[in-house]
């Protein structure tokens, strides 16, 4: 019974070890998200601002405008909105990179555990 008891400490033991080596990696994980843009920085929320600025400017100027302004304010309208577009994609792109790297990060974590379970087995 005693042995048992000792067993039960050691695991105990051993998953808070685990638990505070998840919690410290868990932290660096976010800080590296926080690093790559998990957080809107100034110079996202000035572009966003500056966009819906173009935006209304170029819906009222064309509504008061009249014809001769209309036709060129519809088309600043339209290029600012397909600037945008692109640079959410490229926004859309870093983040799949990360999201590659970290799935990459895994699964050679996973072989480096896979071998040393192949070795502990021998």
């Amino acid at each position: 019974m005693n042995e048992k008891y000792e067993n039960s400490e050691d695991e105990i033991s051993d998953l808070k070890h685990e638990l505070e080596h998840f919690q410290k990696e868990k932290e660096r994980v976010r800080a590296i998200i926080g690093k790559i843009g998990g957080v809107p920085k100034f110079r996202t929320r000035l572009i966003n601002a500056i966009f819906i600025i173009i935006i209304a400017v170029s819906v009222i100027v064309s509504i008061i405008g009249g014809e001769q302004l209309r036709l060129l304010m519809i088309e600043l309208a339209t290029v600012t909105l397909s600037i945008k577009i692109i640079y959410l994609i490229h926004c859309q792109t870093r983040v799949n990179h990360f999201k590659f790297w970290i799935l990459s990060s895994i699964e050679w974590r996973i072989n480096e555990m896979s071998k040393q379970i192949k070795q502990l087995k021998k």
